[in-house]
């Protein structure tokens, strides 16, 4: 009788132990679904800007610069958001405001610029938060040239384009704003004051025309 009723409790815990074996296997099939829920977004659409660079100004500079390979043809690097805030250094909240309004333009978090050194006459001590930046690269960089061109400048009173001189000599282009509000992001009742930026793209072209003719291909409007 023992080994029988050892025998019918092996059996018995034998039953007891295969339904863990599905309680174990339950929280796969959580992570399954979640995955199944991220899978119907598919595959990220490339900025509009990104693919007319691909399809459109890499053949048109090819034919324009005699390139060889497509490689040759300059590409945009990096695009660098500056904003000065002075007024800062008795107001932090103008700061932090600014911060705030170019971090909604861009879509990423501004980091603070401090001053390098100490300039008694502004009572400016160095490493005194002077500023914010943001620097944007591939896919964020296309999409924030997109709107800068094709919405926020085109809302500036009186405009008749950019000015075509403001290269460093190396292709790299710096514009500079007067006012945030032509960024439709930002409102004006919720502007704590009214600041300008300057904007500087970065590119891999080696000579001014190089680079005004890449930014010329991809909208930027230069004045003739």
């Amino acid at each position: 009788m023992a080994k029988s009723e050892k025998g019918s409790a092996g059996k018995a815990v034998e039953k007891k132990a295969a339904p863990k074996k599905e309680v174990a296997s339950a929280p796969a099939g959580k992570e399954a679904s979640k995955e199944a829920e991220k899978a119907p977004d598919g595959p990220k659409i490339p900025p509009r800007l990104k693919e007319a660079y691909r399809r459109q100004v890499v053949p048109a500079l090819m034919k324009e610069f005699s390139y060889k390979n497509p490689m040759q043809v300059p590409r945009l690097e990096r695009i660098v958001l500056n904003v000065g805030m002075g007024e800062a250094i008795q107001n932090v909240k103008l700061l932090e405001s600014a911060s705030t309004e170019l971090g909604v333009v861009t879509g990423q978090r501004p980091v603070i610029t401090k001053a390098k050194k100490a300039i008694a006459g502004f009572k400016l001590r160095q490493g005194m938060p002077i500023g914010v930046k943001v620097t944007l690269r591939s896919d964020r960089m296309y999409e924030f040239l997109d709107r800068l061109v094709s919405v926020a400048l085109p809302r500036i009173r009186d405009f008749r384009g950019v000015s075509p001189k403001a290269f460093d000599g190396r292709g790299n282009y710096t514009l500079g704003l007067k006012e945030q509000l032509i960024f439709p992001e930002i409102k004006y009742d919720s502007a704590a004051s009214i600041h300008g930026m300057d904007i500087t793209i970065v590119t891999t072209a080696k000579t001014n025309d190089e680079g005004k003719a890449l930014l010329r291909h991809l909208g930027m409007p230069f004045r003739q």
